[in-house]
């Protein structure tokens, strides 16, 4: 975990997403805490992340989601190096798949 963005503020950010119960809600609350542009970035990089586990290459990905290569890049380095997050929803999202 990256040191400098565990504060109070964002532990208080987190158990506030935690509440959300439907992406409904997802999206009023959301909307409130973020800019269009910053949701659209983030939703871009979850994209990219996930086109990119499945072996997409980066002129497809660029040409799907409208992302910049650095970007692609840097999504491709937390892959990579990072905490493994992308990786643990991903499964988590895989294995709700396969139990329905």
């Amino acid at each position: 975990m990256n040191k400098k963005i565990k504060t109070d503020a964002v532990d208080h950010l987190f158990e506030a997403v935690l509440t959300l119960k439907t992406p409904e809600e997802c999206y009023t609350f959301f909307e409130d805490v973020c800019t269009v542009n910053e949701l659209l970035s983030l939703s871009q990089r979850y994209e990219v992340a996930k086109m990119l586990r499945e072996g997409r290459t980066y002129l497809e990905i660029a040409e799907k989601t409208g992302a910049s290569t650095a970007t692609i890049s840097r999504v491709n380095r937390s892959l990579n190096y990072g905490n493994d997050g992308y990786d643990m929803v991903f499964k988590r999202l895989e294995d709700e798949k396969k139990k329905e």
